[in-house]
Parts: C-alpha cells; structure tokens; sequence
C-alpha cells in the first residue's frame, strides 16, 4: 500500500509528458486567461472569460506555463483525484476496494479521448471536488459538502447537479447544505459582478440552445459506454448487489448532467466518473473468480488509446513533430506564434487560444477569441457562419474598434472563408490600419502599420 501512490504518480506523469510538446486547445483558453492575468488585467471585466473563474485561477499556480510544467500538474492532479476516491471507498466499503477505485480513476483518466483526459478544463477539474462534496455528504459533514459543492461550481456550471446528489444524503440539513453552497458564489458574484453573470451564465446558456441530434447523443453514449464497459460491468454487480438507491440516483442525477444541453462532448462523460468508479471497485470485489471478465474489457481502452503514448514518446526523443491529425490546427498555432513573436498586443480571430499560450503576450482588447464578435460558437464555427447573437457580437465589435492590437492573427478565415475577420464591414475601416504580414497554412497575420 506504501508503494501505490508513487507508482500512481510516476505512471501518470510518465503519460502525460508524452503530451508535453502539444498545448490541447481545451486547456489552451483558460491559459490564456491565466497568462492575462498575470499581465494585470481582471477577469470578466478586461478578459472575455465564458467559463467559470477557478477554470482560469487554477492555472496560475504553475504559472499558466505550457510544456512540462502543465504536465506535471495535470498528474498531480489525477493523482489527487485518485487519493480522493481511494479514501471514500476504503471508508466506504474497506481497503481493496480503495485500491481498485484508485486504479480505475488513474487508468481511466490516462486512457481516452487524448484532449479530455489530458486538458485541465472544467469538466476535468470538477472531478476533485464532485467526489470530495460528495464523500463529505456520506460522511454527514453537511456544511463543508455544500461549500466544496459551491467552490465545484466555480469550476463547472454543471455542479448544480453536484448540489443534488449530496443533498440525497444530507436532505435533513438541507438549510445548512445550501448555506454551505451559498457562500462561495455569493463571494464570486460580489467580486466579479455583471460580467461574470453575463459572460458565464448568459453567454454559456446561448451553447445549451445549440444542441446536436438525437443521434449524436445516442452514438456518443454508445462510444462512451464501449470505452468504459469495464467499469460499467463492475458497477452493474454492485448496483445489483448492494441495492444503494442513493448511488443510484448519483449515477442518473449525473447521467442528466451529461445529457443536459444535449451537446455530449466526450469531456462531459467525467461527471459519471466518481460514481461510476466507485461502484465498480465494489463491483469487482464481489466478482471473485469472474473479475477477468473485467481484465479482458480493460483491454478496449488500453489497444485504442496506449500506442498513442507510445508514438508520441518516440517523437519527443527523436525531436520530430508528430504526425497526427488532430493536431494541424496546433501546429499551425505554434507556427504563427513564431512569426508573431512576444512584443507588442495580439488578437486572436478564431478560436484559436493556444496562440496566447505560445507566445504570452497580452490581449489588445478583452477578447481572447472571436466568438463574442462573430456570435458563432467554436464548436459549429469552421463548418457554420450562423450566429447565435449577432446584436451582442455587432456591440463587442463595437468595442473592438475602440482598440489597437500591435497583432491580428486569424486563424478562422483561411477555415471558413465566411467569417474572415476581412468580411465584416463594420471592421473595415478599422482594419485598414493594418497590413498583411504574413501566411501559415491556417492563419492570415495582420501588423498594425
């Protein structure tokens, strides 16, 4: 038991330094509100900021820095995660189960969709306090379960949902639950203000909205059900066996979580990781001599996502870029941030956040990407030119002129031509200020003249 969580670590950190050369643009945005920050600016009022702020804040304790550094955070953090489901199922139910809960999350949160379990965003950093509000519940400390619910939802909107399954156990003190919940979003709104009411919660309920097809939805949960049938099988045992109805609520109160918006992005499915991880500890101690039967299942994840690691490690030591699909749109960031350079201001036109990641520079207007200023969303904005709210949009960009950037990059023209930042005539005359500079692939780059 000594030796578990230094090989954890060491296991952890050996993956994801594989990932150490590539900045995953789910971890790139809340950098780069990090990296402004650092340059003095205020979250929400001097960066457009649609995510809650912990999302951003969390990464100021390495410094917003990029490489190794993310890396060894991001296994500091699994690892903390996996210390946190160990003590509830060691409690729970005794010390192999902690055990197997502990290696479940480490193994699950290392081998999948390579942005999600890699990037810290918030669907990811809610993995902590969603298991540590809800052990706290199970452990009747009433109070400090709503405070880490209501910390969880400055990471993730979603933990509203986190509220509810620690209330299955705590419904008796329900007043002092939500009191506990109250305390540090009363603290974030007091500070923040309007913009973070309209910036997270206004602008965030525009992407629920947006939703895909019933289909999407079906075929996603499919994928994520084949990946996790391992821990699926387990818990299925234990749901049987031990016939908890509060864990039971937890997986669906969670399996709402996922469906809300109807969007089901693989990242989402971490909200059914803790109870999901959790059961199937106990699930595979009651399997006895049939816990192969989990081994074999293993084995999914493992042949669709290890050799990845291994492709990756192979190019760091060799020196070489990797040549992976997913990711051009990097490459071509760390591309256009060489030529950019770190002097000056930079606007990004684009979701292309990891720009700012390579380069640190300060924003030239509170926006970090184009979204606000187009009203098409990131996730439908290289195949649409719909926007979502075009009279907020045309106001931002009403403010964009009021700016002067040392640095224009766009990064969505060369993608879809319709939303080229050249192709919105009320920027026009503010853009004849510049002049093309220079070409990647995927980026058109503008100085200031």
């Amino acid at each position: 038991m000594r030796y578990l969580f230094p090989l954890l670590f060491l296991g952890l950190l050996a993956a994801r330094l594989c990932h150490s050369g590539i900045v995953w643009v789910e971890e790139a945005y809340p950098t780069a509100a990090a990296i402004q920050l650092l340059h003095g600016k205020g979250l929400y009022t001097d960066v457009w900021f649609d995510k809650p702020p912990l999302s951003a804040f969390a990464y100021l304790l390495w410094g917003a820095r990029i490489g190794a550094p993310l890396r060894i955070a991001g296994a500091v953090f699994v690892l903390l995660c996996c210390w946190m489901i160990w003590r509830f199922a060691r409690d729970l139910w005794g010390p192999s189960e902690g055990v197997v809960a502990a290696l479940f999350v480490a193994f699950f949160l290392t081998f999948g969709i390579p942005s999600a379990v890699m990037a810290l965003a918030p669907d990811l950093l809610m993995v902590l306090p969603h298991m540590a509000a809800v052990y706290l519940a199970w452990r009747g400390r009433v109070f400090w379960s709503g405070l880490v619910a209501g910390i969880a939802l400055l990471v993730n909107a979603k933990a509203v949902f986190l509220l509810a399954a620690c209330a299955l156990w705590t419904w008796r003190d329900l007043p002092l639950l939500l009191a506990g919940f109250a305390l540090p979003n009363l603290a974030a709104l007091g500070c923040f203000g309007r913009p973070y009411i309209d910036e997270v919660w206004r602008w965030g309920a525009l992407y629920s909205e947006q939703t895909f097809a019933f289909a999407t939805g079906f075929t996603r949960t499919l994928n994520w059900a084949g990946f996790q049938s391992a821990l699926l099988a387990g818990a299925a045992v234990a749901f049987w066996k031990e016939k908890d109805w509060r864990m039971l609520a937890w997986f669906f109160l969670f399996l709402t979580a996922v469906a809300a918006g109807w969007r089901f992005f693989p990242r989402y499915y971490f909200q059914l990781l803790p109870v999901i991880a959790l059961m199937a500890a106990r699930g595979y101690t009651l399997l006895g001599r049939w816990r192969a039967i989990v081994w074999v299942l293993l084995l999914i994840p493992l042949v669709r996502f290890g050799p990845r690691y291994a492709m990756l490690a192979s190019d760091l030591v060799r020196h070489r870029e990797p040549q992976w699909s997913d990711l051009v749109l990097n490459q071509d960031s760390r591309a256009a941030a060489r030529i950019v350079g770190p002097d000056g201001t930079l606007l990004v036109w684009g979701y292309r956040p990891d720009i700012f990641a390579y380069t640190r520079m300060p924003a030239g207007s509170r926006f970090l990407d184009s979204q606000p200023l187009t009203g098409v969303l990131a996730d439908r904005h290289l195949t649409s030119s719909l926007a979502t709210a075009p009279e907020w949009a045309a106001e931002n960009r009403r403010e964009l002129i009021r700016t002067n950037p040392t640095w224009i990059v766009d990064g969505l023209g060369p993608l879809n031509p319709t939303l080229a930042i050249t192709n919105y005539p009320d920027l026009r005359d503010w853009l004849a200020n510049y002049k093309e500079t220079a070409r990647t692939q995927f980026t058109v780059i503008y100085k200031l003249k």
